[in-house]
């Protein structure tokens, strides 16, 4: 799973007919200080609700996609999971 952070928005009006119903995010990732690391973004669906400048995570594994959407017709394979309310890590 990746951290990130949701920089902005995805709209696409021809799509495979299976991502229709579901928001595409674009996020970046950072590390556990919330710094942007790499220089490479990630598009994701959107399972959260999640908005611009949210902190996610996001799994990137065809096999989780498609268990989260219920079916294997759509081309996925990276999923936003959750919005990060909080990160504690102890020394």
């Amino acid at each position: 799973m990746i951290l990130g952070r949701v920089i902005g928005t995805l709209v696409s009006t021809q799509k495979n007919q299976y991502l229709n119903p579901h928001k595409h995010l674009i996020v970046k990732p950072v590390d556990l200080d919330l710094k942007p690391i790499g220089n490479k973004d990630i598009i994701a669906l959107d399972f959260v609700d999640a908005g611009v400048n949210d902190i996610v995570l996001v799994t990137q594994e065809g096999d989780a996609a498609q268990q989260i959407l219920g079916h294997r017709n759509a081309p996925v394979h990276t999923v936003i999971v959750a919005v990060v309310d909080k990160i504690d890590v102890t020394d």
